[in-house]
């Protein structure tokens, strides 16, 4: 976004602040949330070398093909134990699997950090103060 346009949305009282303050996560929430993206980020980038289909995945999990996509997603409801079994399930090593949850080492193709804008009456306005 250019300078003009962040200036004059905050003189709006529109603020940009990170996922952690947004929410009000403590840091261990905060420290979850990144674990759960890391892994999440891990299954889908190890799932593409290997040239697998989501539904593929699928089957050596005995599960579904919506739950891998809720995996790559990281939706909530998705265990830290499933993706772990995941990436176990597609030879991930021990070794591998400590270097995705080591909290200095980039996990594969994690994104930016999300940033948010907050209106001036605290409402997320995602993606709606974007220039």
């Amino acid at each position: 976004m250019n300078d003009r346009k962040q200036k004059q949305l905050e003189e709006q009282g529109w603020v940009e602040t990170d996922v952690q303050e947004l929410f009000g996560l403590t840091d261990a929430e905060a420290a979850y949330v990144e674990l759960m993206i890391a892994l999440s980020n891990a299954v889908r980038a190890r799932r593409l070398a290997m040239g697998l289909t989501q539904q593929r995945l699928a089957e050596l999990l005995e599960s579904s093909q919506s739950r891998v996509a809720k995996m790559e997603a990281a939706d909530p409801s998705v265990s830290l134990d499933l993706l772990i079994r995941a990436l176990l399930a597609m030879g991930t090593t021990p070794r591998e699997l400590g270097a995705v949850l080591a909290a200095d080492a980039p996990a594969p193709a994690a994104p930016r950090p999300v940033r948010a804008r907050v209106s001036p009456r605290g409402r997320a306005q995602r993606g709606a103060a974007q220039g």
